[in-house]
Parts: C-alpha cells; structure tokens; sequence
C-alpha cells in the first residue's frame, strides 16, 4: 500500500516528493521524504508565467508542460532511489502538477496546472493520477483547496475542534469538527489570502535571495500601518467560503500598486514586516468568522518554521495553543505531498477525493485522470 504524492505549491521553490503507506486504514505512515528544486530558469518561466497568462505562447506553454514533467519524474525517481523502494512496490502517485492560474470564479471556470502526468508515469513506471482539481471543477466547486479530506481523516479528534492552517504561497484553513459533534457539523476550508508568495517574491526583488531565512529579514523591520490598511481593503478578504486564490491575484504588482498609493515608500524591511502582518491578521480574521469554535491550532507548509510569523499568529490566536502537525503524525513540510499520495490511492480506488463543504461542488466526485503505463490499475481498500 506504498503510493507517492508531488506537489509544488505556490512559492515554486521545490517539487515536493512523499513516500506513504496506508497499509493502516486508521493513519498513514510517512516512510521518505524528497525535495527537488527546480532549476533557476525554470522558476523563472514558472513565475513569469503565473504573473502573465497573456504574454505566453502556445508552443512555451506546451514545452513548460514538459520541463514540469520531467521535474515532478526527477523528484519521484529520486525519491524512490533514496528509499531504496523499487518502482514496482508502489501503486500510484499523486501528482498535484504546477499550478499557473487558478480562476475557479470566471465565466468559464479552470484551473490550470502543467506537468505532464503521462509523462511522470512513462519515465517511473508507475500509474501516475494527475489534473485533480477539473472534476471538482466540473461539478461546481473551486477546485481547492482538496487537502482538507486529508486533514479530516489524519488530524480530526474524537472531542477536540481542530484548525489545521498550512501557509504555503498561500494560506489555507481546515476547520474540522470533533467526532463527537452533531453529525450536521462539516468540515470547512478555504485560503485566506497570502501566505508566503509575497515574502518570497519580496525578497527576491530586494535581497536576490529565494526567501527571507528563519524570518530576519522581517524581524528588523516594523509594520508600515498605512501599507496595512491597504492591502488589508482588497475585496478577497471579505468573500465568504467556498474560496481559492493564488498567484493570479495575489502577486508582485498587487504589492508595488498598493505601495504607489502611498506617499512615501517605506523601507523595504518594513514591507516585509508588514507583509508577515498581513498574513497573520487575514488567518486570525478568518478564524474568528468562520472557526471562533476551533480549540486548537495546527500549522504546516512552509511559513511554519517563520519565527516572525509564527509569533504574531500565538499571539493573535491565544488562547488556542498553536503546535506543528508534526506532534500529530505528519511533518509539517510534507502534509501536502502526503495528501495527494492519499488522493491518488482514493482516485485508483474509485472513491471521492473532495469534500464539497469545502469547495463547494454539487456532489462528492473522484477526481483526475490516471495514466497507467502497466496496462492494469491497482487500487487500493
């Protein structure tokens, strides 16, 4: 019951690979763990690309297709190398692909991922599930986000209420009700906006670095009140669930418009002290609308280790403990790659993978197309 799950969420900055079992119907176990980064140019064009669907040609679509491709194959291959798992003990990857644009609510709805999943299969041998979000799509729903069924079946708790906040590129919220509720409570999840697409993005521009480390930058720059109030102003906030978002709409020139508005530009140490606030207080917003009930805190994704960030959310969600989902089964760098292992076992099994509380799709549907380049699918129970 071996099955792989690679994603590369919205900061690009690696492709990252889970090896689970889910030999244990109760909870899965987490056997290895890879990253692979991409190579410069590539997160270059991918960024490029996420900013500016108008600019790009068919034919560079097509190649970045390819190139994604054989990064998420590079990634699963050298995921099984260090396991030392032959390709043939694993039943199926999971493979989120590389989201370019994400516009569940225009008049002819999609979301676009590339990283062609015929191409991952040929080149590990493995039935390889890909293009998740179209069924969920096609059934009504945003398409995202589709991790919350995976944080249903690991982290929800026979009493406790439980959010599980995952601060990728963007920040997302599962809220899960205990066991032990109404049997009408469901479980709710939706992004609240940035999470650390700007940080990184911001930092590129001005540090030439991929990220601000361990949050220092940050930490010596104070939150620009002005700067605050206008980002905080954009309409997404204020959307009620089901809702997505992405780099689409949360991006660099967003940041520069609001930054013209000012009169003064603030430091840029400031900025990125402000953009960890705005972080923090969209997440506590949220939480407080739709999760005010929420007892505890879990968090995942990379923003979790930003000591910066990671204060002002302990201090702004208090009194809930907040704690790494890694004091309850899974790492928090790995939750994502993890849940589309998951998803690619429920997929080959013929099961649901959404939750249309979550995304708000008419119906529960099985989501992606399998590529299998065995000739016979394996599922699983």
């Amino acid at each position: 019951m071996l099955y792989i799950g690679l994603i590369s969420g919205t900061s690009m900055d690696a492709v990252d690979a889970a090896l689970l079992d889910l030999s244990d119907p109760e909870s899965p176990r987490l056997t290895a763990t890879h990253a692979q980064p991409p190579a410069d140019d590539l997160r270059a064009d991918l960024l490029a690309l996420s900013q500016d669907v108008a600019g790009i040609s068919l034919a560079k679509l097509g190649e970045l297709d390819q190139r994604v491709g054989h990064w998420f194959a590079d990634a699963a291959l050298a995921l099984l190398k260090v396991s030392g798992t032959p390709a043939a003990a694993v039943r199926g990857i999971g493979s989120h692909g590389q989201t370019v644009h994400h516009a569940p609510d225009a008049p002819h709805p999609f979301s676009m991922q590339i990283g062609d999943p015929a191409l991952i299969a040929a080149r590990t041998g493995i039935p390889t599930v890909g293009h998740l979000r179209g069924g969920d799509i096609a059934a009504g729903g945003q398409g995202a986000p589709l991790v919350p069924a995976f944080h249903q079946w690991v982290f929800r708790h026979p009493a406790e209420r439980r959010a599980i906040l995952n601060i990728g590129g963007i920040a997302n919220l599962t809220l899960l009700p205990a066991h032990g509720d109404d049997e009408a409570a469901e479980v709710l999840g939706f992004d609240t906006g940035p999470g650390n697409a700007l940080l990184d993005t911001w930092a590129v521009e001005h540090l030439g670095e991929p990220q601000d480390t361990d949050g220092r930058w940050a930490a010596s720059g104070e939150v620009h009140e002005g700067l605050l109030s206008l980002m905080l102003q954009d309409p997404y906030f204020y959307r009620p669930p089901p809702k997505s978002t992405g780099r689409e709409h949360f991006h660099l020139n967003w940041l520069h418009n609001r930054l013209a508005s000012l009169g003064r530009p603030p430091n840029p140490a400031d900025v990125q002290r402000t953009l960890c606030e705005l972080t923090a207080r969209t997440v506590a917003t949220a939480l407080e609308e739709y999760g005010a009930g929420a007892e505890r805190v879990l968090l995942c994704g990379g923003g979790a280790r930003n000591p910066v960030l990671r204060r002002r959310l302990e201090a702004l969600l208090a009194p809930r403990p907040v704690a790494d989902t890694g004091d309850y089964g899974v790492p928090p760098d790995w939750v994502e790659a993890a849940a589309f292992a998951w998803l690619a076992m429920r997929t080959l099994a013929g099961r649901p993978g959404n939750l249309p509380s979550v995304t708000g799709a008419r119906e529960a549907v099985v989501l992606g197309g399998v590529y299998d380049p065995r000739g016979k699918l394996k599922g699983g129970d």
